[in-house]
């Protein structure tokens, strides 16, 4: 006689479980994650200028600096002292061989600014700087 199923006077419990509301609610729940980790990423708020230029494959962790309109100066989203820049990233680079940066700034930052921040970090001993800039909208 078959266990899983009831037939006539057979009252025994049926074994096999039903799945589906559970699969209901492991979509609601992973719907609801996804916009939830979507509004929780804050990061700092630059307008930054566009260019056209192929992204770069990158397999060692990115160190970014950002200057914001405000001219705050960020090192990986990190608030720091322009008067400080140049010996924070002399220790961050310090034990490091691959001497490379990446340097976001708002499109509203004045030049004069820009070019101290580059000043800044080239006298830090890194050796290659690049731009992140957004492609241009078509």
């Amino acid at each position: 006689m078959d266990t899983g199923s009831r037939r006539g006077s057979d009252r025994s419990p049926i074994s096999q479980i039903n799945v589906t509301p559970l699969v209901d609610v492991m979509l609601v729940l992973l719907i609801i994650f996804m916009v939830t980790a979507s509004v929780g990423q804050q990061g700092i708020t630059v307008s930054l200028p566009r260019a056209k230029s192929q992204a770069l494959d990158v397999s060692e962790e990115i160190v970014t600096v950002t200057i914001d309109k405000s001219l705050q100066v960020y090192v990986n989203s990190r608030p720091v002292a322009l008067g400080e820049l140049s010996d924070t990233l002399t220790k961050v680079y310090s034990h490091r061989k691959n001497k490379a940066i990446f340097l976001k700034a708002d499109s509203s930052v004045a030049y004069g600014d820009f070019v101290r921040v580059v000043s800044l970090i080239k006298d830090s001993g890194v050796e290659q700087l690049g731009m992140i800039t957004e492609m241009p909208k078509r």
